[in-house]
């Protein structure tokens, strides 16, 4: 099974550039990435359940807005959550041909944009599955409350400097490598190769200076106030989430690495007074890259939660 890629234009004007596998007109599955990722980190799982003996699967992985060939607006408030939204809504109507897609498989910050479309538009996926991606519930209840969120997620008033991208790319990017490796198991899945697929997606465009494929990254930080409060900025202790703009009717799983360094346990605990249909699935030694170190094991999870009625 080969990977295929395209650029699909959207009713409002932008276009995402798209990872796909499988025949068109099969039931999709559509795969949101977070940072500072990109699509091609669903490779193994776009071309599992392509295969008719794992489903068929029409499979799909955009790239978010601001990310490789992706449209990158230069306004931060293009980067807000309905804007995001519009985007993924836009491309499962064109995808879906007009039906929900099976399911939208969703990781850090594309799980941030997975929660408000399930949340919102829940007509447009049957299911939904979540890998180490918080719900804005519980995630905005640890900001506020707990100190220990507060500095996991201290990195998140790095990100918003506005040269957070050139510092990101001193010295062959040496800030960024640590995101991967400071997980307790380390990373033996961050071989050169991948490596070099992160370089190609950070540099942006041939001719960028190196840094510039972080830009639209990071605005998503510079454009959400969902980050830890500062003495000189509120931020998330200024906001209150109204429990309708939170509940996810939708069949959702939960598959949470329990070694995530920024995401710690503490964001599953209540959620099932957000999801009344909720599979929450615990990783014990497993960090905040799961995709990347069990693949296997995220496919096999999937698997079954698609089987589920």
């Amino acid at each position: 099974m080969t990977i295929e890629t395209f650029q699909q234009a959207l009713p409002h004007g932008m276009h995402l550039s798209c990872r796909a596998a499988g025949e068109t007109g099969r039931p999709v599955l559509m795969f949101l990435h977070g940072f500072p990722e990109a699509a091609f980190v669903w490779d193994v799982l776009l071309e599992h359940f392509a295969l008719p003996e794992h489903g068929g699967y029409r499979c799909i992985a955009p790239n978010l807005r601001g990310y490789e060939l992706s449209s990158a607006p230069q306004d931060v408030k293009a980067y807000r959550a309905r804007y995001l939204v519009q985007d993924i809504a836009a491309l499962i109507g064109i995808v879906g041909a007009g039906s929900p897609i099976e399911c939208l498989v969703a990781h850090d910050w594309g799980g941030a944009v997975a929660w408000n479309l399930a949340n919102q538009m829940p007509e447009l996926a049957k299911k939904l599955a979540i890998i180490n991606s918080p719900h804005p519930g519980t995630f905005l209840r640890e900001l506020k409350n707990n100190p220990k969120q507060q500095a996991a997620s201290a990195y998140m008033n790095f990100l918003i400097r506005p040269d957070a991208e050139t510092l990101l790319a001193e010295k062959d990017y040496a800030r960024m490598w640590p995101f991967f490796t400071h997980s307790a198991g380390g990373a033996a899945w961050l071989t050169e190769a991948v490596k070099d697929q992160y370089r190609q997606i950070w540099n942006g465009p041939p001719g960028s200076l190196p840094g510039t494929g972080l830009v639209g990254g990071c605005n998503y930080y510079r454009a959400s106030p969902l980050r830890p409060p500062r003495p000189e900025e509120p931020a998330a202790a200024s906001i209150e989430l109204p429990q309708d703009a939170l509940t996810v009717e939708l069949p959702t799983l939960v598959l949470w690495g329990m070694d995530d360094v920024a995401l710690p346990p503490e964001l599953i605990a209540g959620l099932e007074q957000y999801i009344p249909d909720l599979t929450l699935e615990k990783v014990e030694g497993a960090s905040h890259w799961i995709v990347h170190e069990r693949p296997e094991l995220v496919a096999a999870r999937l698997a079954s939660f698609l089987r589920q009625h």
